[in-house]
């Protein structure tokens, strides 16, 4: 009797170990800036890398689904810009461009639809530009 409450137990763990792998959920994602100084002019360039972050791998197959990009850390909200996407540099890598046309610091608010993910990731980014 014991030995199938063993078994029983084993079963039970090793399908909790694989649920939790299976479903890795949005915050297991994260946005890392390219390169977090940017040079400033009309056609700027910002990038950033989704990471899988229990891997440490990028991820090149997200579709973007929102951005913003805004002077909030500089404490001006309300300084936005518009951006456009620019083809993917590498994998795992989203690049755009905008108008950053003044120094400081920048704010990209950016969302993802990953593949097998429920949830879109989010991320916050900052940029420092500089003339």
């Amino acid at each position: 009797m014991s030995r199938k409450f063993v078994l029983a137990g084993a079963a039970f763990a090793v399908a909790a170990s694989l649920a939790g792998t299976a479903f890795a959920g949005a915050n297991d994602y994260a946005f890392e800036p390219v390169k977090a100084e940017v040079k400033s002019g009309n056609e700027a360039t910002v990038a950033v890398r989704l990471v899988h972050k229990p891997s440490g791998k990028p991820v090149a197959d997200a579709a973007i689904v929102q951005t913003r990009l805004d002077m909030t850390p500089d404490g001006m909200a309300s300084m936005a810009t518009a951006m456009a996407p620019l083809p993917n540099p590498e994998p795992g890598v989203y690049a755009f461009k905008a108008a950053l046309t003044m120094a400081g610091s920048w704010l990209l608010t950016i969302s993802a639809k990953v593949p097998g993910e429920t949830d879109p990731v989010a991320g916050k980014v900052i940029f420092k530009v500089a003339r």
